[in-house]
């Protein structure tokens, strides 16, 4: 009885200890883009840091969307304190980060990770700021890969004329299809899947983990394919009002994100691995080559835009020279 009693007493204490924790941290809304809402896995995914962030002091409300647009506009208009999206939507907040998902820029989530290591660092906290808003996280997605409905468009050439999902909003996007001498079909995240699956395009492009969640395989089968070829590496960025949370919390928040890069990893490649082998593509050397070479290309030509941010470029370029340094572009220094 006596152990019973202690063991109560106990319980009571911790239980009154964890409502004090959360009655006294500052709420705050994290509204997070899911293509399949709050059922979905990257919103299950964020209910970790949710746990977390009350020790940081900080209750997070997370409210889901199924439209990144709409996400990024409460975001903007300042009904959300922080919000989870794709880089490419996050290029509004901070250039720098979005810059992350340069076509070819990054080859293996070997690279991304040496990237999103030294982004972790709190001497990088300078990059991760923008006027009124902060990169408080960044997770990967997974390579972005080309889905075609055709297995014989295979290269640059035989993309050339065809009708392809493009992201309008994205800069990049737009001029990549325009250097392959291909048809921009403006989409967005919200309807690109559908008009693949209907045929009313012939290729999209996309990470392995909408395969499943967006039957990407309706328009893949039967004559079609996933191009093993990475054109880049998608990650989804946690941005937040910077008036909002204190700058320990975003550093916080980022040594987390990068602290479970590994397990982020885990359900990118199973998303991979339920792509079956059939499906798969594998370009021919010359095949690979002429992509690479029209994706530097495309970096070269945004960079002179002011689309990409030079020194992110620079950034990726340094994690390439380190996992492989006999590359021709090591010996130039910059991108």
């Amino acid at each position: 009885m006596k152990r019973k009693a202690i063991a109560s007493l106990l319980a009571g204490v911790l239980a009154a200890t964890a409502a004090g924790t959360v009655s006294a941290a500052e709420k705050r809304s994290f509204c997070v883009w899911d293509p399949l809402g709050a059922t979905g896995p990257i919103f299950n995914q964020m209910k970790n840091i949710r746990t977390q962030a009350l020790s940081w002091g900080y209750d997070l409300t997370l409210r889901s969307y199924t439209d990144e647009a709409i996400a990024a506009n409460d975001f903007r208009a300042g009904q959300c304190d922080a919000v989870l999206l794709t880089d490419i939507r996050t290029r509004d907040f901070n250039k720098f980060t979005a810059t992350l998902v340069a076509v070819g820029a990054l080859p293996t989530a070997t690279e991304l990770k040496i990237v999103l290591e030294t982004l972790s660092q709190p001497k990088a906290a300078p990059l991760m700021v923008n006027d009124k808003y902060e990169i408080a996280g960044l997770m990967p997605a997974g390579g972005i890969h080309v889905f075609t409905r055709d297995r014989k468009i295979h290269s640059v050439e035989t993309i050339q004329g065809k009708k392809i999902a493009t992201f309008d909003y994205d800069p990049s996007s737009m001029t990549m299809v325009q250097h392959v001498g291909a048809s921009a079909v403006p989409s967005s995240t919200s309807n690109f899947a559908g008009k693949f699956n209907n045929g009313s395009v012939d290729v999209c492009y996309a990470p392995a983990i909408a395969y499943k969640p967006l039957e990407l395989y309706k328009g893949v089968e039967p004559n079609g394919g996933v191009y093993t070829f990475t054109f880049a590496q998608m990650t989804y960025q946690m941005t937040v009002q910077k008036d909002r949370f204190s700058p320990e919390f975003s550093q916080q928040s980022r040594t987390w994100f990068y602290n479970n890069f590994d397990q982020f990893m885990e359900f990118v490649r199973q998303a991979e691995a339920d792509i079956p082998d059939q499906y798969w593509i594998e370009p021919t050397p010359m095949d690979a080559a002429g992509f690479d070479s029209m994706l530097k290309g495309v970096r070269v030509a945004l960079k002179n835009e002011g689309v990409y941010d030079p020194r992110a470029l620079n950034l990726m370029l340094k994690a390439r020279c380190k996992t492989d340094p006999t590359r021709a572009e090591c010996a130039e220094g910059s991108e």
